[in-house]
């Protein structure tokens, strides 16, 4: 969001704090801890706290410091997130870097709404 434009009411329902986000800090945060709770069953969940996982994310993220689609798009932004192309779920190998590409975290939300991993 420009840092000109004015600030919009929370969009969840009945919220009226302003913010420059979608959602006020109250509601973003109840938002990904219920998110959270409803992952707790993933049998991947154990996967992103493996040693393995953690060494493989910070060498990737080491040679692909920026989001590959804001790249693409011609932006510059800090990856934050490394994504797999082939969802691991798909069969994607969860630590070949050919599977891995680095994502800000608007790019990763908006590719895992559109497989249809984040919500459902």
């Amino acid at each position: 969001m420009s840092p000109f434009a004015p600030q919009r009411p929370c969009s969840y329902p009945g919220c009226s704090t302003l913010t420059d986000d979608s959602r006020c800090e109250l509601h973003k945060k109840s938002e990904q801890q219920e998110y959270d709770h409803s992952r707790k069953g993933d049998s991947f969940r154990k996967l992103y706290s493996s040693p393995t996982w953690k060494r493989v994310r910070a060498s990737h993220l080491a040679s692909e410091p920026l989001c590959r689609l804001c790249k693409q798009r011609g932006r510059i932004e800090a990856a934050r997130i490394v994504d797999h192309i082939a969802p691991i779920r798909r069969g994607g190998d969860p630590f070949d870097d050919s599977n891995l590409q680095s994502l800000c975290w608007s790019c990763h939300s908006e590719k895992s709404i559109r497989e249809g991993s984040r919500y459902g």
